[in-house]
């Protein structure tokens, strides 16, 4: 529960609080104006990338930006279409629902879902046999809906066709990820170095949710050996001790890049075969890990499987033997 609170507390309430996503929310901003100038509901919005930059953030802000509340929802909870029924008939007009890893849907509440976005109306089926079985229709207030998902791919062609927004999350820069840093550290009334600032923005991988968790482990160090005060020292310490190394990878990190590297000879191996060998989920792997990875040039995705690169040798100072694969 005080985990919950930390985070609504280091959540920004508006567009110009927010920190990054530049294009975006120049769009953004643009989308919301003429909204409000023509007294509608925003369009649908989809975002898309992967976890912890803001996405859900993104939500809250849309639902102040518009004057509505606020209603959240995640895709495998929704299991029937009488759960979905449920949270729409409770919309009012201007309201937002955020649905987190949308592309989970069951495909029957799905259904229900087109034409509540298209139409503002519910479409129930009642009855138990073909003698009682019929149709009612429900109006619903102009509400939008905020879709996020790791997996853009896996959503359905006809629901992607219905966001009118459409908006992929880019990883953050060390500049935006500092900034972030720094307002954690005054939004928690903590004392940091500006160096501070940058080794734990340097060790984020680009994810403000994780500098945010960083910051927070950091400071629990600073408070029992330096007074609560986060010095470059300390953070180097704190942030070492957590295997978190100078380019943001962790324990699992090393263990997927020597698992392709030690037990596969650098690839290609397939992806469930890596996930046994090194005791993760598949799901995780791909969602969680690989898409920082693939950024910063560590491994590549083959129709045959992962290669380790050369630049993942040298970060981990094994031997590179270029070899070739017929």
């Amino acid at each position: 529960m005080e985990g919950d609170v930390v985070e609504q507390t280091l959540r920004p309430s508006s567009l110009k609080e927010y920190i990054g996503q530049k294009n975006l929310k120049r769009n953004l901003e643009v989308f919301i104006q003429a909204a409000r100038q023509r007294s509608e509901a925003l369009d649908h919005v989809l975002f898309y990338g992967p976890p912890g930059l803001g996405k859900t953030t993104l939500a809250y802000i849309l639902a102040n930006e518009m004057g509505g509340t606020l209603k959240t929802a995640s895709g495998p909870a929704i299991e029937k279409s009488g759960d979905l029924a449920a949270i729409l008939t409770q919309m009012e007009p201007g309201d937002v629902l955020f649905i987190d890893e949308i592309h989970r849907l069951p495909k029957p509440v799905e259904e229900i879902l087109y034409s509540a976005m298209e139409d503002y109306c519910l479409d129930i089926v009642v009855g138990k046999d073909s003698a009682t079985i019929h149709n009612i229709r429900l109006a619903l207030p102009p509400f939008t809906l905020v879709g996020a998902t790791t997996r853009a791919g896996d959503l359905s062609a006809p629901l992607r066709d219905r966001f009118g927004i459409t908006s992929q999350l880019e990883y953050y820069d060390l500049e935006d990820l500092s900034k972030i840093v720094a307002r954690t550290a005054r939004v928690m009334n903590t004392e940091i170095e500006s160096e501070a600032v940058k080794e734990i923005a340097l060790r984020s991988r680009g994810t403000p949710r994780i500098a945010n968790r960083l910051f927070r482990r950091v400071r629990d160090f600073a408070q029992v050996y330096n007074e609560g005060v986060i010095s470059l020292d300390v953070a180097r310490d704190a942030l070492d001790r957590l295997r978190v190394d100078n380019l943001g990878l962790d324990s699992v990190d090393h263990k997927y890049l020597r698992g392709i590297i030690e037990r596969f000879k650098g690839g290609p191996v397939g992806l469930e075969a890596l996930a046994s060998s090194i005791g993760e989920e598949a799901m995780t792997i791909e969602d969680v890990y690989e898409p920082y990875l693939l950024q910063i040039g560590f491994i590549n995705r083959t129709p045959r499987g992962r290669i380790a690169t050369a630049k993942a040798y040298e970060h981990l100072h094994i031997n590179y033997q270029q070899e070739l694969f017929e």
